[in-house]
């Protein structure tokens, strides 16, 4: 969704991560206690008050993953931010006045190895994760957040092509 039709202060900010493999993929986590099909998704969380955008997605990289600054590249960062609407029986579920969320995405390449990402560092959100093509991820998540991750497959397309001269042992 456009933002001009929107009003920001309705929707929670948010931050969305790309984190690339020297192949060119992207991780995807299984979320925990998920219901029904479509339970992968990239990693994303909330930008705390007085927090930019960069910072809460590298913390939020390191918090859901495991994964600290030292071991990517930041590539990119979306200029706008990219909303959607909660569904309303998810809304019922949850406090506090939010609409949905608009997101700023990162692009990251990762510098690690698999052994690195550890999904238990703080309160785990995934019990499950892999590298997966960044075309698929929109037919992996969550149908209201689909058009974003739509939105994020054509923005960071670039970013999927294998890194030159790099030994790939990642997805």
């Amino acid at each position: 969704m456009k933002a001009s039709i929107l009003d920001p202060e309705r929707y929670r900010p948010n931050v969305g991560l790309a984190l690339f493999s020297k192949a060119g993929h992207v991780f995807i986590g299984r979320r925990i206690n998920g219901r029904g099909a479509f339970q992968w998704q990239m990693p994303q969380g909330g930008v705390d008050k007085g927090e930019s955008a960069r910072d809460g997605a590298l913390r939020e990289l390191e918090e859901e993953i495991g994964v600290p600054e030292k071991l990517v590249d930041v590539l990119e960062e979306t200029s706008d931010w990219l909303y959607y609407d909660f569904p309303p029986d998810l809304k019922k579920r949850l406090p506090g006045p939010y609409i949905g969320q608009r997101q700023k995405w990162f692009a990251f390449r990762f510098k690690g190895s698999d052994s690195d990402v550890r999904l238990d560092r703080h309160t785990p959100e995934f019990d499950a994760w892999r590298w997966a093509p960044l075309e698929e991820t929109p037919g992996l998540v969550v149908p209201f957040k689909r058009l974003v991750y739509s939105e994020v497959a054509q923005r960071f397309q670039r970013w999927t092509d294998p890194v030159q001269g790099a030994k790939i042992a990642q997805g």
